[in-house]
């Protein structure tokens, strides 16, 4: 199964459409957003016409149903959704596999710093960057990521 993975959208939803256009996009079955600005995933979930787990980010105001954390169920994984600002994610992902651990999850992601990562071990961590204001590249960054029961993550960075 292929999700996609965005993240910092600041209200710039302009960039789905791009992200959209983006051969493989519209194939994803199902849309993870990690906040800042978690009613942007409104949005997405209508022009990609799939769902869309979210969770607030440090820039997030109270949306009802929203929270800082989710645990998403998906081709046979359990992925830790959350932005990062309250584990620590500028230094180190330590406390966020711990969390992803405590959750059971085998994939944690998370934005924040709006810097795309991908590391792989006991938890896989994604970091998909930010879709509309990067801090390592000049252009926005999200994932697809093909999921399968038992295997590890295939994940594709994309720049747009």
């Amino acid at each position: 199964m292929r999700i996609g993975i965005v993240s910092d959208s600041h209200g710039d939803t302009r960039m789905f459409e791009k992200m959209l256009a983006v051969p493989g996009a519209a194939e994803a079955e199902m849309w993870l957003h990690a906040g800042d600005f978690a009613p942007d995933a409104d949005d997405l979930e209508i022009l990609s016409e799939k769902s869309v787990a979210r969770v607030l980010g440090n820039c997030d105001l109270f949306v009802d149903g929203v929270y800082e954390e989710a645990v998403v169920e998906v081709a046979g994984h359990r992925i830790f959704l959350t932005h990062g600002h309250l584990f620590n994610v500028r230094f180190d992902t330590a406390m966020l596999q711990e969390a992803a651990r405590e959750a059971g999850a085998d994939i944690a992601v998370y934005g924040h710093t709006h810097v795309a990562l991908e590391e792989h071990g006991e938890v896989t961590v994604l970091n998909p960057g930010s879709i509309a204001r990067p801090r390592d590249e000049q252009r926005g960054s999200f994932m697809l990521v093909d999921l399968n029961a038992g295997e590890t993550p295939q994940v594709n960075l994309i720049r747009i």
